[in-house]
């Protein structure tokens, strides 16, 4: 059966995760993406959740803690900077990340993902992640600024070096109302990028 999107982006992303590893949620909203991988880490892994609204990293740090979850750092700061917060042991050895791009459900919908800022956050973590590590966008663009966003990706995401990673497009082409749909980026072997 064809999966739903997001059902299918957890999976990708859960295939690459061992546990003891460590990953990256670029985009924390409302915790969902990480308690999913707080589980596929294990109490022995280490999750990084970023979030540039400080009301996603309270409603983040409310479910971890409901969930008595105690393996996730959560960082109030955008993903672009997440090389100021990842250690450089981690270099070659991310299992994955994941973005959910747009705007927080329920919050401000002035305050989206940007285009830069994204492209800047994956050109950062694809240099972290190890070999057959994943980074999954999952792209809503029905909203001012999601076209945008949707077409920079693409464009830039389409020039990565196929010898070196692999990137896929998954999504619902019959469905109205800009349904969102999957990039995913894996890392084939070492790279220069």
């Amino acid at each position: 059966m064809i999966k739903r999107v997001l059902s299918y982006g957890h999976e990708l992303i859960r295939h690459a995760i061992q546990p003891g590893e460590s990953v990256v949620d670029a985009t924390c909203g409302n915790g969902n993406d990480t308690v999913m991988l707080s589980q596929a880490t294990g109490p022995t892994g280490q999750v990084y959740a970023f979030d540039i609204q400080s009301q996603a990293i309270a409603q983040t740090k409310k479910k971890l803690e409901k969930d008595k979850i105690s393996n996730v750092t959560l960082i109030h700061d955008g993903h672009e900077h997440a090389d100021n917060y990842l250690p450089k042991e981690l270099v070659g050895k991310l299992a994955g990340a994941i973005f959910n791009l747009g705007y927080l459900p329920g919050s401000d919908k002035q305050v989206i993902t940007k285009p830069t800022h994204t492209i800047t956050a994956i050109d950062k973590l694809i240099h972290y992640l190890k070999p057959e590590g994943i980074i999954v966008c999952v792209v809503y663009y029905g909203h001012e600024g999601g076209n945008d966003e949707k077409d920079a990706l693409l464009d830039h995401l389409s020039n990565y070096d196929q010898k070196y990673f692999q990137v896929l497009q998954y999504g619902f082409v019959n469905q109205k109302n800009n349904p969102p749909f999957i990039l995913a980026i894996e890392k084939k072997q070492t790279s220069q990028k």
